[in-house]
């Protein structure tokens, strides 16, 4: 279970058969959707979220033009020279693990607003983070919330934490990428706010200079958010949770992500193939992860902006 620092791409797997039958009226809209959902042949739904769902709060998509990775600045970034070339060539090198294990100030330094902006609570749940909520409330259908966003939007809202899965880590939760011991999120707030400096101009109180975080227990300067850094495993919580949801998901629904990154897009064909897929996105994807938008099929293409 690796994360590389590129997205890696998946053919898809041999469908997990499981001889349980299609759904005698598949989905073809919105509105037979939502009547499949109320239906008793719905039994287990798992949604699959990524940045998508958090771009009606203005949340900086890393990927997008004018995102972070567009704009990154490594002149500015406390590095070596060597460092600085590898994140000019690549701005991803921010989060690698080997990055992060020889200088942690490229991730903190460009992450800083973001976290001391979730301390803020700068950021609102979105419609579609409310719309999980909402399906827990009305239905007790939600088996699994699997997120791939770091921002933790999700846990603003009353789902209950066990049905949250933060595939890719969260930003409001802290610990030593060395020893793992956590370190309390305020604390870890003071820290960076007293000792990483600003790229961005906008906090005059910041220091002029960086200066290491230890931890608090081994004392080297490796604590962070609990970020999945390329190149480190993903949380067992993933594996152990997907193993023991998928193989009864009478529907998935899957919003707001390119579906370019695994093991988190693997849940489109780990799904049993009696399993109606409804993808809601700007545009169509997963067709290289056996995803078929045909009429009759049991996939569902839903077009436009997460929160319409």
């Amino acid at each position: 279970g690796m994360i590389t620092g590129q997205a890696r791409r998946h053919p898809p797997c041999a469908q997990a058969s499981t001889g349980r039958t299609m759904p005698s009226r598949l989905p073809t809209n919105v509105s037979s959707l939502a009547k499949f959902i109320v239906s008793p042949e719905c039994r287990s739904i798992a949604i699959l979220t990524g940045a998508g769902v958090s771009v009606a709060a203005g949340i900086p998509d890393f990927r997008s033009p004018g995102g972070l990775y567009d704009t990154l600045r490594p002149e500015l970034i406390t590095a070596t020279a060597a460092q600085r070339r590898a994140m000019a060539a690549d701005p991803t090198a921010v989060v690698l693990k080997d990055m992060f294990f020889a200088n942690a100030f490229p991730y903190l330094e460009v992450r800083r607003p973001f976290i001391l902006g979730t301390r803020e609570r700068r950021w609102r749940a979105t419609l579609s983070h409310r719309f999980a909520e909402l399906l827990h409330a009305k239905t007790g259908k939600l088996t699994r919330l699997y997120t791939q966003n770091i921002d933790g939007l999700d846990y603003q809202t009353a789902l209950p934490t066990e049905k949250i899965v933060a595939v890719h880590g969260s930003i409001g939760k802290v610990a030593c990428e060395g020893c793992g011991a956590p370190m309390e999120f305020d604390a870890f707030c003071a820290e960076v706010r007293a000792r990483i400096k600003d790229l961005y101009g906008v906090d005059s109180a910041a220091p002029a200079e960086s200066t290491p975080i230890p931890c608090p227990a081994c004392h080297r300067p490796l604590v962070k958010p609990t970020t999945v850094l390329f190149g480190s495993s993903l949380p067992a919580e993933f594996f152990e949770r997907s193993a023991e949801d998928l193989p009864s998901v009478d529907l998935l629904l899957v919003a707001g992500t390119s579906l370019v990154v695994s093991p988190a897009n693997s849940l489109v064909y780990r799904v049993p193939d009696s399993a109606v897929r409804a993808v809601i996105n700007a545009e169509p994807v997963g067709q290289e992860l056996g995803i078929r938008y045909s009429p009759g099929g049991r996939d569902l293409f839903l077009g436009g902006e997460c929160d319409d």
